[in-house]
């Protein structure tokens, strides 16, 4: 009787758990399908981070970044992850968005391991591989050193080859390109296969008196979803810290997430690993950094990256009530 009134009382808390859990709302956020944020994703749900914090993390797979910003300019899903110069541009035509931070880290201008290129006055008259076209921000962060320091200019005195990162990646490897500016987790695996760091863009952003600490990419969603659903929103800023708490210290962590990563060695692993952590933002966000490095943007962004009429205004970070 003892036996079967546990097994009773054991199916019922199960059941409660599960209705707990079914009650909870949902979060659909946007994110590529193979993309590093889908390493901090999975920490979340495989944590049960979501639950703990009053939501349901569904993860929507999409091929790019205008994918995603369909989606939640179509309120196909919550959130998406963008950086706020997006946010600022979209504030400037009407649009609620805000941006609460995800990550620091930035890309650099690697050359290979055998390479004589030692500084950027070297390069004069190299082929610059460049991932994320003319506008990019570590391209623009990039021009904006070489200007102050050697005054010279890069775009102009090179050849510039715009591509995708993983077409770059493969053109760096194979000697295509002198040089390449690309996106963290590439540079991360050229830099275990021996490729030599020239400038790094949060070195060269301390040097122009910007912070490096200012993180660039985020989540973002609609201001009115967030005054409307206030404690989803800190949910998923609160989640996002803890995953991010147990991967910045935890190597076990790591282990479940090796068939997303895909790594080609232990090193490459490690490198992947240790660049993802130096790209963790801290818990604050300073406004005022923010807005030197959006006027950087602007000066070296010909119209193209920022629009005319865009203004950065503190709207368009999230803050807890």
């Amino acid at each position: 009787m003892r036996l079967l009134q546990t097994l009773f009382a054991c199916v019922a808390c199960l059941f409660a758990t599960s209705g707990v859990a079914n009650t909870l709302p949902d979060v659909k956020l946007a994110a590529l399908k193979f993309g590093t944020v889908k390493w901090e994703l999975e920490t979340i749900k495989r944590l049960e981070l979501d639950k703990k914090n009053g939501f349901n993390l569904e993860v929507v797979d999409v091929a790019g970044k205008q994918a995603s910003s369909l989606a939640i300019q179509n309120d196909a899903v919550d959130v998406i992850v963008t950086d706020w110069i997006w946010v600022a541009n979209q504030r400037s035509e009407g649009k609620d968005y805000q941006f609460t931070p995800y990550s620091k880290a930035v890309g650099s201008l690697m050359v290979g391991p055998k390479s004589s290129v030692s500084s950027l006055k070297d390069l004069e008259g190299k082929r610059i591989g460049i991932a994320g076209g003319p506008v990019d921000k570590s391209w623009i962060v990039i021009q904006a050193i070489a200007k102050k320091r050697y005054g010279i200019d890069l775009a102009s005195q090179n050849e510039l080859v715009f591509g995708a990162p993983p077409l770059l990646f493969k053109q760096a490897m194979s000697g295509e390109v002198d040089a390449v500016i690309n996106f963290w987790h590439f540079l991360a695996k050229l830099e275990a296969k021996g490729f030599k760091r020239v400038v790094d863009v949060q070195d060269a952003a301390t040097e122009l008196g910007l912070s490096a600490e200012t993180p660039l990419l985020g989540y973002v969603f609609k201001e009115s979803w967030a005054a409307k659903n206030p404690k989803l929103a800190e949910g998923l800023r609160q989640a996002s810290r803890e995953a991010k708490a147990v991967l910045k210290t935890n190597d076990a962590a790591w282990e479940p997430l090796k068939g997303l990563i895909k790594a080609k060695s232990d090193k490459e692993f490690e490198a992947l690993r240790l660049a993802w952590r130096q790209g963790v933002p801290g818990d604050s966000f300073d406004f005022e950094s923010a807005q030197a490095m959006f006027e950087l943007m602007r000066s070296y962004g010909d119209g193209k990256l920022i629009k005319p009429n865009t203004v950065l205004d503190n709207g368009a970070f999230f803050a807890s009530n």
